[in-house]
C-alpha cells in the first residue's frame, strides 16, 4: 500500500452510536442489534431515560453498554450523557459520534450512509434525511408542517442555510463538533440548535439521504399535543439564539 493509499486520521477513528431511548422494551433489541451491524461502529450506548418498562435490560441483552438516568431528563440530556460515557472509553483518538433513534428497529442498518462524510473529513456532521413515513395503515404519518417550517426558517435565518429535514435525530458528528455545541439545547429543540450553533461556527453540515423508519406519529390528540411541544421547544431555541424568522409583511 502506497502512502497515498493509507487511511486518513479521520477514517482511522472508530465510531460510537449513542441511542436515547424512554420506555422503548418492544424495540430497542432489535435497533441495538441492527446498529451493531454497521460497519465502523465499535461501541453501542443506550441512555435509558427514566424508563419503566425494562428498556435498559433489553438493551443490555443485546450487547449495549446502558447508561441510566433514574428520572426522565430529556433527549438532550440523554444525548450529552451518553457522549460522556463513550469518552470516559475512548483512547487516545475521540470517536466520532453517531446518534440514532431508538425506535428504528431493523432499519437502523440504514443508517450507514451518514458515517462516510465524517470519516472521511468531507463533512462534521451529517444529517439523515428519511423517506416518507407511513402509518400501519399505509397513510402518511406526521402532521401539517408547521414545526418544520418553524425550525427550517429559523436555521435559514441564522446561517443562511435551509435543510430538507431540520428536525431529523440521525446524526453523525466529529467529537469536536459535538463538544463546540455543548451545553445542548433542551427538549425538541436539539436538533435546530445544533444546525445553527455548529453552522455558526463554521463546522461543515451535510444531509445526507438514509433509508431508516421510526414509529410513526399520527394526527390524533397524542400526536397534536406531541407537535405542539415540539414547536414550543423549537421556537424557544430559535428565540434563545435571536434567530426567530422575521414575519412576512401583511398583504
Amino acid at each position: 500500500m502506497s502512502g497515498n493509499d493509507q487511511p486518513s486520521v479521520e477514517q482511522q477513528r472508530g465510531v460510537a452510536c449513542v441511542i436515547p431511548a424512554k420506555d422503548e422494551v418492544a424495540r430497542i433489541a432489535a435497533t441495538v442489534d441492527a446498529v451493531r451491524k454497521i460497519v465502523g461502529v465499535d461501541l453501542v450506548v443506550v441512555v435509558d431515560d427514566g424508563s419503566g418498562d425494562g428498556t435498559a435490560e433489553a438493551a443490555e441483552r443485546a450487547g449495549a453498554v446502558v447508561v441510566q438516568h433514574e428520572q426522565n431528563q430529556g433527549k438532550a440530556a440523554a444525548m450529552e450523557t451518553g457522549a460522556a460515557e463513550v469518552g470516559r472509553r475512548d483512547g487516545a483518538r475521540a470517536r466520532h459520534l453517531l446518534f440514532l433513534d431508538a425506535d428504528l428497529t431493523d432499519s437502523a442498518t440504514g443508517a450507514e450512509p451518514l458515517l462516510e462524510p465524517v470519516q472521511s473529513g468531507r463533512a462534521d456532521m451529517t444529517i439523515g434525511t428519511l423517506p416518507v413515513q407511513v402509518r400501519a395503515d399505509g397513510s402518511k404519518a406526521g402532521g401539517h408542517g408547521f414545526v418544520v417550517r418553524l425550525a427550517r426558517a429559523g436555521i435559514e435565518e441564522a446561517t443562511g442555510w435551509a435543510p430538507e429535514q431540520p428536525l431529523s435525530g440521525q446524526r453523525c458528528l466529529t467529537r469536536a463538533a459535538f463538544d463546540a455545541a455543548l451545553p445542548l439545547a433542551g427538549g425538541f429543540g436539539v436538533e435546530t440548535a445544533l444546525s445553527i450553533d455548529l453552522g455558526r461556527k463554521g463546522f461543515r453540515i451535510l444531509e445526507v439521504p438514509i433509508d431508516v423508519r421510526h414509529r410513526a406519529t399520527g394526527t390524533d390528540l397524542r400526536g397534536q399535543l406531541h407537535r405542539g411541544r415540539q414547536f414550543l421547544h423549537v421556537r424557544r431555541a430559535l428565540a434563545a439564539r435571536s434567530a426567530l424568522p422575521a414575519r412576512k409583511p401583511a398583504r
